[in-house]
């Protein structure tokens, strides 16, 4: 089973969506496997977004400072869902980045609908509710970075034979 990591970011937490965003992960088959509720250090978010994910040098520092100081607004949920290819399922399930852009039905199509545009031009970041991983690569080293092995567990659930294809 493939594990990715999801980040519901302070504007999800403050808008009480965690739950709604939590329960469409779990019908399509997806399993918790790890999650806490955490306030992390500057530290911490600048080894996700650039460290792992090369924030800086994809979208620029000016992008990755709001995005740092919009992080640090609140609290965030982390998570690591398991399913069979969970990194492209969620992707799909969470929508675009730029929420104007994510399509009805996906997570930012549903909650969320700003621009890049009008949040370059105010000075803001996006808040665009999660953070996905990108790829199989990119959620091994960011599970790493949030969680330690102990933290993550493996169980089974009733739906296991038809949400993974167990007998």
């Amino acid at each position: 089973m493939e594990q990715t990591l999801i980040l519901l970011k302070p504007d999800a937490l403050q808008r009480a969506l965690a739950g709604e965003i939590i329960t469409r992960f779990e019908r399509v088959g997806l399993k918790i496997v790890a999650a806490k509720i955490l306030n992390p250090s500057k530290d911490q978010y600048f080894h996700h977004y650039e460290t792992i994910g090369k924030m800086i040098s994809r979208r620029g520092q000016e992008a990755f400072d709001v995005t740092l100081e919009f992080m640090q607004e609140g609290p965030v949920l982390v998570m690591v869902l398991e399913g069979i290819e969970a990194v492209a399922v969620v992707r799909k399930m969470v929508g675009t980045t730029e929420p104007k852009a994510a399509q009805p039905g996906t997570i930012r199509g549903d909650y969320s609908h700003i621009s890049f545009n009008y949040a370059s031009k105010n000075g803001l970041s996006l808040p665009n509710l999660i953070h996905a991983s990108g790829n199989p690569v990119e959620a091994k080293q960011e599970i790493a970075h949030w969680f330690n092995k102990s933290e993550i567990f493996a169980y089974d659930t009733v739906h296991d034979k038809f949400t993974q294809g167990k007998k």
